[in-house]
């Protein structure tokens, strides 16, 4: 007895006076040899961790053939794997005659009565504790071990060679290496024959005299041929005479009768074995494949399977790099489930939403982790959605006249100073978004896209934009150079977001009118590139402080919109202070920062040096003192100065005037 549980046996059996005679310590009943109660057998004493005093006596009865651990642990100590159970569950007589026959479990009160006579029974309990089940039934099962066909990971150093190739391979998430090189390590051989009514079959042949298989190179190359000619259910369909290879004899006992045996390939050799079928064999796509694709799960499949066989026949790993992804669950993050009532049809957000909406969000998400989907998240994504597609009807808009300019035409020097800087943010997103792109981190595609489009474009260049496109003539150099902008902005984001949104893409593509070389499709379109043109680091620096003023700016209007003093910006004059050696840049900009703040008039005044201000700038604001042009709705001193149109400010008197 183990020795923290003598006074709990000892309970259990009733016994209240007993001696302990001596101890000693588990390692040293080690090797040591007990005789079976009712098998004419001695047994070795072995050790293992699984064994605990939480229950029972501290001593188990290990049976190597009817359980992993045990089976292990047979490994370990060299203990023979005896299984006196047959196929149905039913002792064979490799059992006690008194046994054979019966099921294993209608067996086991026999047992016990056949342990009280024979006086070997100290106590009988029933203990509870957790056993294995069919997963299909949910009724108690018993492992049984079975002769079965391995491939030895250890074999011509398979293994290291493995974990070799893994090394070779761009694993994203990063970790997924990591995960597959423990598997690997860790991994027993692989057991890759199963016992099922049809599948692809191990072609082994069974001597009918001494039961020895026979399976060598030369008959798996007779079968191959035959399966090649036949197909692989020949070995069901055809009787075993016309299967066997000419002159086969039993490598044993010399016999020339056989039976086929009944095993099947494991599925995952079948799927790992794809990249000899798919990429070396028929379609010319090249070995090895540029990615696998699967969900976490497939670092103990899939991708392991694919790997170990690949190794073991071309020396390579089957793929340069191997992408992960999680699993898609509700917004709690639990599975979802009919029966839990959680599932999000996909086509039915299909339809209520639109394909596009639905894959923006899921391509919005960072995969590596599980993908939450419910019906909010869906409507916040649809919110995104509409965003994007609104800035392209923006820009379509304003380009429906631009297919009559000629762009030969077209001067750079048209383009205004904040033009230039729309450009260089575009290259900038460009090379951002290929970036993520390459990365396949689509969720940084979309947030960068989205940060473009909302603050970059929205809240600023196309808002600014239209005075110059509602207010100037339609073909002043002003105007073209903002269409020149908008046909660069709309040809960028449209081939940006084709992966991702391919419907809208190709919907905003179609609006534009066809040119020589426009392709007919986005989808046929070359993917974008920056145009060096338009990158200029210096103004990259002097754009940071003309936003930071801007910034400045709109804080000070929100106070004059806050107590009514002002309805819009346009009817507001503001004065911003700044450090002496900032006002040249402003002042060489006033004309740019009115007009990146939309209002009527920008003024610029010292700091006073010991103003003791922690803002580098600051801004008062006031109302304009002129009257307001009615057609372009700025405040301008030239309101009025016209006879004829006494309401517009110079520049829309000149417009309307041709």
């Amino acid at each position: 007895l183990a020795a923290d549980l003598v006074a709990k046996v000892m309970a259990m059996g009733k016994i209240t006076d007993y001696t302990e005679v001596g101890r000693c310590r588990g390692r040293e009943l080690e090797h040591g040899e007990y005789r079976h109660p009712f098998i004419d057998r001695v047994s070795p004493i072995v050790l293992a961790g699984y064994v605990s005093v939480e229950d029972g006596t501290g001593l188990v009865h290990t049976a190597p053939g009817h359980g992993a651990e045990d089976y292990q642990t047979g490994r370990t100590y060299q203990l023979s794997v005896l299984s006196p159970v047959d196929p149905s569950g039913r002792f064979n007589d490799e059992a006690p005659d008194w046994l054979v026959g019966q099921q294993v479990f209608a067996a086991n009160p026999r047992i016990v009565e056949h342990l009280k006579v024979s006086g070997h029974l100290f106590h009988e309990t029933p203990l509870v504790h957790s056993y294995p089940h069919c997963w299909r039934c949910k009724k108690p099962v018993i492992f049984r071990a079975t002769e079965q066909w391995f491939v030895a990971v250890d074999h011509n150093d398979l293994r290291q060679r493995t974990l070799k190739a893994i090394e070779d391979v761009n694993w994203l998430p990063s970790w997924g290496q990591s995960r597959i090189e423990a598997m690997v390590s860790l991994r027993p051989d692989w057991c890759i024959s199963r016992q099922r009514s049809w599948g692809v079959p191990i072609p082994a042949l069974g001597c009918t005299t001494c039961h020895t298989q026979l399976l060598t190179a030369q008959t798996v190359r007779h079968f191959r041929d035959l399966f090649r000619s036949a197909g692989a259910d020949a070995w069901f369909t055809r009787p075993v005479e016309e299967l066997v290879p000419p002159q086969a004899a039993c490598p044993k006992c010399g016999g020339t009768t056989f039976r086929k045996e009944g095993d099947i390939l494991d599925v995952w050799f079948e799927s790992g074995s794809s990249h000899r079928a798919v990429l070396a064999e028929n379609f010319g796509l090249g070995y090895p494949a540029f990615m696998y694709l699967e969900g976490s799960d497939q670092h103990r499949g899939w991708f392991q399977s694919s790997i170990l066989t690949a190794v073991g026949t071309t020396g390579t790993a089957p793929f340069e790099m191997v992408l992960t992804h999680g699993f898609v669950v509700d917004d709690k993050g639990e599975k979802m489930s009919k029966s839990l009532g959680n599932v999000v049809p996909a086509v039915q957000a299909t339809e209520q939403y639109g394909a596009d909406v639905l894959r923006l969000m899921v391509a919005s998400m960072d995969y590596a982790d599980d993908i939450r989907i419910s019906e909010r998240g869906i409507k916040e994504t649809s919110e995104s959605y509409r965003k994007i597609r609104n800035t392209f009807r923006y820009l379509l808009g304003n380009l429906e006249d631009y297919a009559r300019f000629d762009p030969a035409s077209f001067d750079a020097a048209w383009l205004h100073e904040i033009d230039l800087w729309a450009l260089g943010q575009l290259n900038q997103v460009m090379r951002d978004v290929t970036a993520a792109y390459e990365r396949f981190e689509f969720y940084r595609v979309c947030q960068r896209i989205y940060q473009f489009v909302s603050v970059e474009l929205s809240s600023l260049y196309l808002d600014v934009l239209k005075d110059r496109l509602y207010a100037e003539s339609a073909d002043s150099p002003g105007r073209r150079a903002a269409q020149f902008v908008l046909a660069r902005l709309h040809d960028g984001l449209t081939r940006l977001l084709a992966p991702i949104i391919p419907h809208t893409a190709e919907e905003s593509w179609d609006y534009l009118p066809a040119t020589p070389d426009k392709p007919v499709s986005v989808h046929l379109a070359d993917f974008p590139g920056p145009d060096p043109r338009w990158d200029d680091s210096s103004r990259d620096a002097r754009w940071e402080t003309l936003l930071e003023v801007r910034a400045t700016v709109l804080r000070a209007l929100e106070g004059l919109r806050k107590d009514k003093t002002i309805g819009s910006a346009q009817e507001s004059v503001v004065t911003v202070t700044a450090a002496a050696a900032d006002l040249p840049l402003l002042e060489a900009n006033r004309e740019l920062l009115a007009t990146l703040c939309i209002v009527s008039e920008i003024k610029f005044a010292p700091a006073a040096p010991t103003s003791g201000d922690s803002d580098r700038f600051s801004a008062a604001a006031e109302r304009s003192p002129h009257a307001k042009c009615e057609r372009c709705w700025n405040y301008r001193p030239s309101v009025g100065q016209s006879a004829k149109h006494p309401t517009l400010c110079d520049r829309c008197v000149s417009v309307i005037s041709g």
